[in-house]
């Protein structure tokens, strides 16, 4: 992603966007699996070379997704990542705080599939904040600009399925591991069962819920094989 030529468009783009004072706080949404946090990196090292060398910072909204135990207590443990499993309201409050001071933004761990205290930061005067994840299209109106990352869904639901297996794998020897609980299936069972699981929960929430922000966009990237941006399209602001 880093060598995509088409990231310098992205990035003059929002050059252009960027407000005179402030935190200029950039929204990055999209499917699940389109790769976001590949995606914000790779823009964070684009941004941080403009000629005024500004300093900028990533988040996520995963850290303001609810804990397990308050999702399994409400009955929404397969709905994570479904609207109703975001703290919205502690999403904007902490995005209000940024602009003001340090905030300090929860985190959100990938191998244990839960909120994780240890893995909170504070952020302090960035020039710039790439907030990247689900949610956003709930309420964009805390960032400056919204950047949806779009694709086909057969590709997509392809992303999603390698990503899986890659975990799968990983937790081969980390019993701590979310998905050690299927180290007992093997790769084909495994892959099936990522299917399952995109076509029953990240499929619906991405037709009924993440395409939203798709026409409340600033800025429409669209990739393709090997998540090369394969288009680039302004669609307000």
């Amino acid at each position: 992603m880093a060598s995509d030529p088409r990231l310098a468009e992205v990035g003059a783009r929002l050059r252009e966007r960027r407000p005179a004072f402030g935190p200029f706080l950039v929204g990055l949404t999209g499917s699940v699996a389109s790769g976001k946090s590949t995606f914000a990196e790779a823009l964070r090292a684009e941004i941080a070379a403009w000629p005024e060398a500004p300093t900028v910072e990533l988040a996520c909204t995963d850290g303001f997704l609810r804990p397990n135990a308050e999702l399994d207590a409400a009955g929404l443990t397969n709905r994570k990542g479904f609207p109703e499993s975001y703290d919205v309201d502690g999403l904007r409050a902490t995005l209000a705080a940024v602009r003001q001071g340090p905030a300090t933004f929860p985190a959100y761990s990938h191998v244990t599939y839960d909120i994780d205290p240890a893995l909170a930061r504070e952020i302090a005067g960035p020039d710039v904040l790439i907030v990247e994840g689900l949610s956003l299209q709930l309420d964009p109106s805390p960032v400056d600009t919204l950047i949806y990352l779009d694709a086909d869904e057969a590709l997509l639901e392809t992303w999603f399925a390698d990503r899986f297996m890659g975990l799968w794998e990983g937790a081969e020897h980390d019993p701590a591991s979310f998905y050690a609980r299927f180290r007992h299936m093997d790769a084909d069972g495994a892959r099936a069962f990522a299917g399952m699981v995109w076509n029953a929960i990240n499929l619906p929430n991405l037709r009924d819920h993440i395409s939203t922000a798709r026409d409340i966009a600033d800025l429409v990237v669209t990739k393709g094989p090997g998540h090369a941006i394969t288009a680039i399209e302004a669609r307000r602001g």
